[in-house]
């Protein structure tokens, strides 16, 4: 949620900055605005809506600064509009600052600050924090210092950008569980939330942990610690390149990366499994004792990245022969978990910065769990939390509905599941027939992927119905979770998920004439059942929909949707292909923006 971008160097700011904004639109936003030295004086130009807006702004193309930060906003306090937009400006229009997360005693802060005399005109928790700064530098006369006492009065999440007209040559950043990274380039320097903002102008990046401050000149970049004692930091080369992170000819994001899936299961599966070869996780040292010790493991994560964790639980339980249990992340910390030093937790998370799954891996810390990162975002907040971090090998995912991202994960859960088995010396022909057909998965993903135009046909018969409903049994269940959130998600059609075997009881009542009903066939021990329940739907006027990798055409389905026969554990990953671009079609036929759906933002960074 939210996006950051600051530049301080040689060229003109306001280009780089609006540049950087168009490049963090999916992650969700409302309004954007920028802020400029010019001539000594703080120029503010923001608006409401779309970044493009900025360009319309009376002034702004003939902005000559080279020193300036910008922001995109997801209203949390106020409503979307010009005044609650960032920047915001202290009452004397001497410090400049954007913000991303919330700060949860703003109120309390404001009232102080309007004590001391000071105004407030947004409706914002972000405009305390100019104020603060403006009351501290009467006293400091030193930005970085100012900001420093400032961030001791926040209670909350942060990642803030500081300009004064004071110091016009100097930036200073500072970071609370929020995320931010600096870029350089001789002596061209990069302020950016996500890497993808500046990444056509860098590769390389210094990554902040929290309670780190830095202050950028012309000449120099210095960071400390949050009371101010100098730190070294290292120089992080991204390999992402910048052409990942354009559509390639492709009409939309979401497009481009449903079709980048053979290559990013590829490069997840990379080194990590070569035939006839055991599983390499060199990353991880966990070994047959620790393996041994344990009674339980925990996948925590939210939305897309928990259905991924509840598709590797049957791999995990069936291999390894331990409970595995599934959380969504926003409720685990709040229940009490039952975990201890015999609980192996297991956090996913594509950008590494959702909030509740990284606030659920301290608690798991905290009760002494071992704990894996998931990510696919190198040097991320939950990377530097965990005790073993592995990565998917995704590539940038713009679009704000996972698709690469979640079958990259499923794959390396999978590939985790065998090497933990193969650590446990529980050495079996299913374990190497599974890692058969994992090297296998690239080219049946790209068989999969010619449904596209048999499903285009479809979504164009359905795209008007109000309610679609989903039905699975076993892992194919898992999958349905996942195809209805990729239909809500972005085509705003009401769509549920349900075990096929539950329909009778309670679900089945919301069946009437003309209903689209999606079943998701892939067990061979479940087909008679599944269809069993299908047709139930049928004799009371459903039109079902079936996706499947078993020859199911003697019976009267309306429509089946082929895939290449895998491993049952596997399966998931080709059966939500089709969904994947029934989504996409339905958003594309309704005439939505497919790449950023309405009031959904890609980074989750505040709770």
């Amino acid at each position: 949620m939210c996006g950051i971008v600051g530049y301080i160097g040689k060229n003109k700011a306001n280009e780089i900055l609006i540049n950087g904004l168009l490049k963090l639109e999916y992650r969700g936003y409302d309004s954007a605005g920028i802020a400029v030295i010019e001539n000594n004086e703080i120029v503010c130009k923001k608006d409401k809506g779309r970044v493009r807006n900025l360009y319309n702004l009376e002034g702004i193309n003939e902005l000559e600064s080279t020193i300036g930060i910008a922001h995109t906003r997801w209203a949390t306090h106020g409503k979307p509009s010009m005044v609650n937009a960032h920047p915001h400006l202290d009452n004397h229009n001497t410090f400049a600052v954007v913000h991303n997360g919330i700060i949860e005693n703003y109120h309390e802060l404001r009232e102080e600050l309007i004590k001391k005399g000071y105004k407030f005109y947004s409706e914002t928790d972000t405009e305390v924090i100019p104020n603060l700064v403006n009351y501290y530098y009467k006293e400091e006369k030193d930005l970085l210092k100012a900001v420093n006492k400032a961030c001791k009065d926040l209670k909350g999440s942060y990642a803030i950008e500081v300009i004064s007209k004071d110091e016009p040559d100097k930036i200073v950043v500072a970071r609370k569980d929020s995320p931010m990274v600096i870029g350089v380039a001789g002596n061209d320097k990069y302020v950016a939330s996500d890497i993808p903002a500046v990444l056509e102008y860098t590769r390389d990046f210094y990554l902040l942990a929290d309670g780190e401050f830095v202050e950028l000149t012309r000449d120099e970049i210095k960071f400390y610690d949050e009371d101010l004692n100098n730190i070294e930091k290292k120089i992080e080369k991204i390999e992402w390149s910048e052409k990942a992170t354009s559509k390639e000819g492709y009409e939309d994001y979401m497009l481009k990366e449903i079709y980048e899936q053979p290559k990013s299961i590829r490069e997840t599966i990379g080194s990590r499994l070569k035939e006839n070869e055991k599983c390499q996780f060199d990353d991880i040292e966990i070994d047959k004792n620790y393996l041994q010790s344990i009674n339980k493991i925990k996948i925590v994560a939210c939305g897309t990245a928990m259905y991924a964790g509840l598709v590797a639980k049957n791999t995990f339980e069936r291999l390894l022969k331990i409970d595995t249990e599934v959380d969504v992340a926003s409720e685990f910390r709040y229940r009490d978990p039952l975990i201890d030093e015999k609980t192996l937790a297991i956090f996913i998370s594509q950008s590494g910065e959702t909030a509740d799954t990284i606030a659920a891996l301290k608690l798991a810390k905290h009760k002494k769990c071992k704990t894996i990162a998931v990510s696919n975002v190198i040097g991320s907040s939950i990377t530097r939390e965990a005790h073993y971090t592995i990565y998917t090998h995704a590539g940038p995912e713009i679009a704000v509905a996972s698709t690469k991202a979640y079958t990259s994960q499923v794959v390396l859960l999978e590939l985790l599941a065998i090497h933990f088995a193969e650590v446990l010396e529980n050495n079996s022909e299913e374990i190497e027939t599974l890692k058969d057909e994992i090297l296998q998965l690239p080219k049946k993903v790209e068989e999969a992927l010619k449904t596209g135009e048999e499903v285009k046909e479809l979504a164009n018969e359905i795209y008007a119905q109000k309610d679609v409903f989903f039905i699975g049994r076993g892992i194919d269940f898992t999958v349905t979770k996942e195809a209805s959130l990729k239909l809500k998600e972005i085509s705003y059609i009401h769509s549920d998920a349900y075990q096929a075997g539950e329909l009778k009881h309670g679900p089945i009542a919301l069946i009437e004439n003309g209903i689209t009903v999606i079943g998701i066939i892939s067990d061979k021990k479940l087909v008679k059942k599944s269809v069993s329940n299908l047709q139930e739907v049928i004799t009371r006027g459903a039109n079902v929909i079936v996706v499947t990798d078993k020859d199911l055409s003697k019976y009267n389905f309306k429509k089946i949707i082929k895939v290449p026969e895998t491993n049952k554990l596997l399966s998931p990953i080709l059966t939500v292909i089709p969904m994947q671009l029934l989504a996409y079609y339905v958003s594309k036929a309704k005439g939505l923006d497919v790449d950023k759906p309405r009031n959904l933002a890609k980074s989750v960074t505040v709770e």
